[in-house]
């Protein structure tokens, strides 16, 4: 059994394991590992390290995949002794230190075969993550050598520091992929969660990582395109790939052939009838916020319509572009008077947004900002919006 959860979703879920591992440990518990399975380009792992670097945790990643040796992942074999010295206090130490050893008195009273501390953990401080990336594309041998680690946090004669969490992202056993059915002696040592795509939150992170606006509100208004065939990484791809181009319309054919060799033939041909319907021609979040008022109430007519020709798609999508616009300024610039103005006037003397949306704007911008967007709450006729 799992849950669904988007990306947002997912590191608020992480927080809390984090949070709770960290409880469990103080009470002598091993911590709780944690399965991420979902469709391939959807962000699991980079999502991950983003909270790592969040939390300042230590990150490893290791692709089992792509490891062709056991003693990579857990430590070589290597033969130790215990020696003891003259007080009677014993140590265990590696045969390359014996002959020291003896020279300063020690006596051997036992031996054994341990296994070396992988490089990929030795000098690692406390609190970090170890994701498992690709566990169950991984040979069997490497899923059944991590079955110690994942309940015990240690192998043999090397343990993980305090307050490291294990993570493993998978693929679903669905038949797309070419995976390694888990049982359920493995599914029963560690929480599962399965990340589905948002739009929305896709959208936000689009903004702050400057993907071409034209792009994000074809999919805004395409969001079934992403499947089997189109995952988020490859459309992703497909618009760094065309973002050069100042007028789509003038190299319709190039967008097709750079659509067919990323996304598909079907995708594309969408993605040239949102040009043609110059759907890529919406005024920008950034024109909204800043141009002329009469220009911005013109020009989101022209775009969204009215009456008969409104198209609440379009009213949906400028929302979602405009609030994504003031979340991302507002994380390293001043929200000055002049874009607390625009957005009561958005919010309370635009006829291009429905009630519906422009309550949506003011609630996803003031909860996402509570800082800098708070005295939007303290105009009246904002407050008179709100509470119609």
């Amino acid at each position: 059994m799992s849950v669904q959860l988007n990306i947002d979703e997912l590191k608020d879920f992480m927080k809390h394991m984090v949070s709770n591992n960290q409880y469990i440990q103080k009470q002598g518990k091993v911590p709780v590992a944690v399965n991420v399975e979902g469709e391939a380009g959807l962000g699991k792992t980079s999502s991950i390290i983003q909270l790592a670097k969040e939390l300042n945790f230590h990150v490893e990643k290791i692709n089992l995949s792509q490891i062709e040796e056991l003693g990579d992942l857990v430590g070589f074999p290597v033969k130790e002794y215990q020696i003891q010295n003259k007080e009677g206090q014993t140590k265990w130490i590696p045969e390359a230190q014996l002959p020291m050893a003896s020279k300063a008195g020690f006596k051997v009273v036992d031996k054994r075969m341990s296994h070396a501390i992988p490089e990929w953990i030795q000098g690692k401080g406390e609190g970090g993550f170890l994701i498992l990336d690709d566990y169950t594309r991984a040979d069997p041998r490497f899923m059944q050598a991590t079955m110690e680690l994942i309940d015990r946090q240690e192998y043999i004669s090397w343990s993980l520091p305090k307050n490291w969490h294990i993570i493993l992202t998978t693929n679903p056993d669905n038949g797309d992929y070419n995976v390694t059915s888990l049982d359920i002696a493995q599914k029963t040592r560690f929480v599962s969660t399965e990340v589905k795509f948002d739009v929305k939150v896709w959208s936000r992170w689009a903004e702050k990582a400057g993907i071409d606006g034209r792009c994000i509100n074809f999919l805004l208004m395409n969001p079934e395109v992403i499947g089997k065939s189109v995952n988020p990484r490859s459309i992703t791809t497909f618009f760094n790939a065309i973002s050069s181009i100042p007028k789509f319309e003038d190299q319709l054919g190039l967008i097709q052939m750079i659509g067919e060799g990323s996304i598909g033939a079907e995708t594309a041909s969408m993605f040239s009838l949102f040009i043609n319907n110059q759907l890529d021609k919406l005024i920008t979040p950034e024109d909204v916020m800043t141009k002329d008022e009469a220009y911005v109430k013109g020009a989101l007519k022209n775009s969204i319509g009215e009456d008969s020709n409104f198209r609440a798609d379009i009213s949906s999508i400028i929302t979602t572009r405009i609030i994504n616009y003031c979340l991302t300024h507002a994380e390293k610039n001043t929200v000055d008077k002049s874009m607390l103005d625009r957005l009561v006037m958005l919010t309370t003397d635009c006829e291009s947004f429905t009630t519906d949306l422009k309550y949506y704007m003011i609630k996803e911008i003031v909860n996402g900002n509570k800082t800098k967007f708070a005295k939007l709450m303290m105009d009246p006729n904002v407050v008179k919006m709100a509470v119609k």
